[in-house]
C-alpha cells in the first residue's frame, strides 16, 4: 500500500497523461485527485476522530480504483460498473458531468462498500457503541470535505470543458453545489448501510449474493446517468 504523497502523485501523473491524450477518464481522476489531496490535508489538520483509520480507508479505497484500472487496461476481468465507465469514456460522446458521475458512481457506490467491509468486518462486533459511532462520524465527515471541494472541481474540471457552465453556476448560486453534495451524501449513507449488511452475512454465499445485487443496483445508476443527463 502506497503512502498519501505517492497516491496523489500517481493520480496527478496519470490524470495529466490522460488529459494530454484527451482521454475522458481524466475527468473523474482529476476530481478524485483533488478530493484525495483535500482528504489527506484534513488528516494533517486532525479533522477526524481516528485519523489512522481514515488514512487506511483512503489508501485501501484508492487500491480498489487502481486495481480495477489495471485489470481493464490488461484485458482482465473487471467489475461491470468500471467496465461501463471506462468503455463509455472511450466510445460515447457524453457530457463531462456524465463521465464524472460514471466514475463517482462506480467508485463510491461499489468500491467504497467493499472498502468499508474490508476495514470493518474484523472489528465491528468488538467495537463499543461509541466506537461504532466514531467510525460512522469519520465516514460522514468525508461528506464535509467533498462539499468543500465542489467549487474547485467545477472551476478546474467541469468549466474547463464547458465554459457556459460558469454562467449556470453564477445564476444558480449555491443551489447546484447543494444538489451535488446532497446526492453524494445520500449515496454515501446507502454505502454505509450496504457495508453493514455485508459485515453481517452468515456465509460466503450470502455475501457473494449481496455483492452481485449491489453491482446490479450500481449498474442501474450508471444507465440512468448516461440516459438522463444526455
Amino acid at each position: 500500500m502506497a503512502d498519501p504523497v505517492e497516491i496523489v502523485q500517481k493520480m496527478d501523473n496519470l490524470a495529466k497523461a490522460w488529459e494530454e491524450k484527451s482521454d475522458k477518464r481524466a475527468f473523474f481522476l482529476r476530481c478524485y485527485c483533488m478530493m484525495s489531496e483535500n482528504m489527506f490535508r484534513a488528516l494533517d489538520e486532525k479533522r477526524f476522530i481516528d485519523n489512522q483509520w481514515v488514512e487506511t480507508l483512503l489508501l485501501t479505497f484508492a487500491d480498489y480504483y487502481f486495481d480495477a484500472l489495471a485489470c481493464f487496461d490488461c484485458g482482465e476481468s473487471v467489475p461491470k460498473v468500471w467496465q461501463v465507465a471506462h468503455e463509455a469514456a472511450a466510445q460515447k460522446k457524453l457530457h463531462v458531468l456524465q463521465h464524472l458521475f460514471l466514475g463517482i458512481n462506480a467508485h463510491i457506490n461499489y468500491d467504497l462498500v467493499l472498502t468499508l467491509h474490508d476495514l470493518l468486518r474484523e472489528e465491528w462486533e468488538t467495537l463499543s457503541d461509541e466506537g461504532q459511532k466514531i467510525r460512522y462520524h469519520d465516514h460522514s465527515m468525508v461528506n464535509t470535505i467533498i462539499k468543500e471541494t465542489i467549487d474547485q472541481v467545477q472551476d478546474e474540471v467541469i468549466e474547463v470543458q464547458t465554459p457556459w457552465m460558469d454562467f449556470i453556476d453564477k445564476a444558480m448560486g449555491r443551489l447546484d453545489e447543494k444538489l451535488f453534495t446532497g446526492l453524494i451524501s445520500s449515496w454515501r449513507k446507502e454505502v454505509w448501510d450496504h457495508s453493514l449488511l455485508l459485515i453481517h452475512c452468515k456465509s460466503e454465499q450470502e455475501k457473494i449474493h449481496l455483492i452481485n445485487q449491489l453491482e446490479e443496483e450500481v449498474l442501474k445508476k450508471a444507465n440512468w446517468i448516461q440516459l438522463e443527463v444526455s
